[in-house]
Order: structure tokens, then C-alpha cells, then sequence
């Protein structure tokens, strides 16, 4: 059994994704299969470290130990979940695992700038292990059934909504950093990498954020505040027509741990790092024109 450790406890995924990994206090059907989080180390946060308590206790309850300093999950695990709420942190909290010869899994947003996720993709690299990111939102049923779907012919467009509400600091997680990025994951599910140039319209309640393909396409993400739902999807502009597809949530932990708990035993990312590398540069783009009036920025 591949032994996992988990980092920072400010977010609900690292209970969530236990219970999954772990088969405790969740329904079978939520279940994964190969992996178990057998250490944990509640860390710290810069943005929500109020939350760290009741994750801990939450751990504990679930049956995990615990230890007090990163470097002791070291030699102790197979791999490690970097948890933090903040993606500017990512690239140091993930530094000594990389260093040490552990796989990866860093939650969303893998950084915060470009320059941190080349950073942490080439740090890998360098010591031979995979890496791997993802908002759960890629791997949402409704939206890899469509893609494993081969008759609506190659995607030309696409328009992808989520909600984005912006973090308490723009110093953590600023713009689409926070919570958009799971529109622009679902954005990149549908388009593949190659944008070029990004534009942003910002205003108090939406980013509505556009890039254009090398190859011609253009899509766009709306990030939305006002108002506030939660609903998540898509429409995709494909050779055989226009397709509407709404995203549900229930499976999305479950299907993601499934693609972190292979990556852990394979030794393969289930997606390529540089992919992940260029939704962060858009991210990075769609802020700078934000800022900018709206101006086109270049990834």
C-alpha cells in the first residue's frame, strides 16, 4: 500500500480527500482504491489559520497521526499532498519533499506566478519525480464523458463559468487565483494548451477573462461573484455543434484522488506539468490586463 503524507491543514481537501483515500466516514461510493494518508503534519497558513484546529481535530478523529515539522513526514512516506491554501507558498513548502526524491501532489493553485510553477516543475525534474496539480473540476464525470466522446469533433471554442470569489488579500491567491482557477481548469479540460494572449474585463461582481489560441481558437472564462451560486460548466463550440454542459459536484473529490493516488503509483503525472505551468501563466496574464484596463497581455 502506497503510504501517503498530507501538509497544512487550512483546507477542507485535506480531510476530504482522507476520507476518500482512507475509506473512513464517507459512503462507498466516494471510495479510492491504492493509497492510504498515513501521516499528516498540520503546518501553517498565512491566510487561514484559524481553520488549522478543527482540520486537525477532524485528522485525528479519522484515525491519522500526526507530526509537528514538515521534514518529519520525510522517509516516513511514499508521497506527499502539499495541502496549503495559499499557491504562493507552494514552491518552498514543496522544495524538501522534491529534494528528497517524494512525488508530489500540490492542490490548487499550484503557484501563483508562472516563474514558482516552472520553478517547482523543474525542481522535479531535477530529482526525478512526478509532479502533478489539478483543480477537481477537470476530471468532473459530465465533463470527461464529453471529451472521451468523440462525435461532437474537435472543440473550437469554449466558454467556461464558475464561482471566483477573491481572496481576503490580494497578496494570497489574487484574482483568478483563488477560486477561478477551477473555470480556467475546465476551460484548459476543453481547449488543451497553446494560448497566447490573454485579455481580463474586471469589475466588483465577474472577470470575464479571454485568451486566443495559437492556432486561431478562442474561449473565455467568467469568474463569477454576483451572483452567488456555485454552479460550474461550460459550453463548448465544436465542429458538430454547440454543447451546454453543467458540472456537478458530487463526484469530483473522488475522481481527482483516483488521478493522485495513480500518479503516487505509477510514478506518472496523469497531466503533463507544463499544461498546468501555462493555466498559471494565463492566470498570471488575466491579472496583469485586469489591472491594466482590460489590456492584451502576452503568457
Amino acid at each position: 500500500m502506497t503510504r501517503l503524507g498530507i501538509l497544512d491543514f487550512d483546507t477542507s481537501h485535506v480531510v476530504e480527500f482522507t476520507k476518500r483515500i482512507n475509506h473512513k466516514n464517507i459512503d462507498k461510493d466516494q471510495w479510492v482504491d491504492g493509497a492510504e494518508v498515513t501521516l499528516g503534519c498540520p503546518g501553517e497558513s498565512r491566510m487561514a489559520a484559524d481553520r488549522i484546529p478543527g482540520f486537525k481535530k477532524q485528522m485525528e478523529n479519522i484515525g491519522v497521526p500526526l507530526v509537528e515539522k514538515p521534514a518529519d513526514l520525510i522517509g516516513k512516506v511514499d508521497g506527499v499532498l502539499v495541502e496549503s491554501l495559499e499557491g504562493g507558498v507552494h514552491l518552498e513548502r514543496a522544495r524538501p519533499f522534491l529534494e528528497a526524491g517524494l512525488p508530489c501532489y500540490v492542490d490548487k493553485p499550484f503557484a501563483c506566478s508562472a516563474d514558482d510553477a516552472r520553478k517547482m516543475v523543474e525542481l522535479a525534474a531535477k530529482h526525478k519525480v512526478p509532479i502533478f496539480s489539478a483543480s477537481s473540476l477537470r476530471y468532473a464525470p459530465e465533463l470527461t464523458a464529453f471529451l472521451a466522446d468523440d462525435s461532437h469533433g474537435k472543440v473550437h471554442g469554449a466558454v467556461a463559468y464558475g464561482p471566483s470569489p477573491l481572496s481576503d488579500s490580494e497578496e494570497h491567491n489574487p484574482g483568478l487565483f483563488h477560486y477561478g482557477i477551477h473555470a480556467v481548469e475546465i476551460l484548459y479540460t476543453l481547449m488543451g494548451p497553446g494560448c497566447q494572449r490573454v485579455t481580463c474585463t474586471h469589475e466588483k461582481d465577474v472577470d470575464v477573462a479571454t485568451g486566443q489560441w495559437e492556432d486561431g481558437r478562442v474561449a473565455t472564462v467568467r469568474g463569477i461573484r454576483k451572483p452567488n451560486r456555485g454552479d460550474y460548466g461550460c459550453i463548448a463550440f465544436a465542429e458538430k455543434g454547440v454543447y451546454p454542459l453543467a458540472l456537478g459536484t458530487k463526484y469530483i473529490y473522488r475522481e481527482l484522488c483516483k488521478r493522485i493516488v495513480e500518479m503516487f503509483t505509477t510514478n506518472k503525472p496523469p497531466l503533463d506539468p507544463a499544461v498546468t505551468v501555462e493555466i498559471i501563466a494565463f492566470i498570471e496574464a488575466a491579472l496583469r490586463s485586469a489591472h491594466n484596463h482590460g489590456a492584451g497581455e502576452k503568457i
